[in-house]
């Protein structure tokens, strides 16, 4: 029978250079693992978030208002409206001011 030179032990001895590459490949591969878990752990956490806060207790909508948007200032709320409406609270719960928005 013919040698074969299929076996790693064989082609190792004959090419020193394999070990080396097996290393590369093998460390790529963990680093590669690795990654695939850190995004799956990311988009993980970033989809279980709410997709809006919760508006405070004391902040109350005008009729038939559902919001759009929230914006939490550091002194103010400002809440969008389905109505094309910019609210502004401030942090008591009071409403400020009521601008419509221009399409």
């Amino acid at each position: 029978m013919a040698e074969d030179d299929t076996d790693w032990k064989v082609a190792a001895k004959a090419v020193p250079e394999l070990r080396f590459l097996k290393a590369l490949v093998s460390g790529l591969a963990l680093v590669m693992g690795l990654g695939m878990i850190a995004v799956v752990a990311m988009l993980w956490m970033r989809l279980n978030q709410p997709v809006l806060p919760e508006l405070p207790s004391a902040i109350v909508l005008p009729d038939n208002a559902e919001v759009q948007a929230v914006t939490f200032a550091r002194d103010w709320i400002v809440v969008v409206t389905d109505a094309g409406e910019v609210l502004l609270y401030d942090r008591a719960g009071r409403l400020h001011s009521r601008t419509p928005v221009q399409p």
